[in-house]
């Protein structure tokens, strides 16, 4: 059996954490191409403070976006939440994906699904209160999709 000193785990994690920052990371936010729009300002104003951070290109990468390995979880779920629903371009999705998002947006506020658990302790403002999803569930289950 081989015996490590603890200098040498040491020296070994700091080069190992050295050496995967520099692993690269895609944190972008491309241009915006079709917006939301056609909304309430009240349903806007809620979706900007608790959901474009993930769900559109006006992310703000905090400090830890950029420390791995943090900063692979983050984008990760950054790129994800862009692929399932993308504020920025919500022109682009036919009136039926648009019904099917708002659909989703009902459920999974109501349920409490959004935004997740774990990104809430960094992220008070991401909170929805009662009120918040009575107001996104009434929108999201009015709208008819062609906005």
């Amino acid at each position: 059996m081989i015996a490590f000193s603890g200098r040498t785990v040491a020296l070994t994690t700091l080069v190992v954490a050295a050496a995967i920052q520099l692993v690269p990371i895609r944190r972008d936010n491309p241009p915006v191409s079709g917006p939301l729009t056609k909304a309430p300002a009240d349903v806007l104003s809620t979706l900007q403070r608790a959901c474009y951070n993930c769900h559109s290109h006006e992310t703000i990468w905090p400090w830890y976006s950029h420390v791995a390995p943090v900063s692979w979880l983050v984008a990760r779920d950054v790129h994800e939440g862009r692929r399932h629903l993308d504020f920025s371009t919500w022109s682009e999705y036919s009136p039926r994906d648009r019904l099917k998002k708002l659909s989703g947006i009902s459920t999974l506020v109501q349920e409490k699904d959004m935004p997740p658990w774990f990104y809430l302790p960094l992220h008070k403002e991401a909170a929805f209160s009662p009120d918040d999803i009575a107001l996104l569930s009434a929108w999201a289950d009015g709208s008819t999709g062609a906005e």
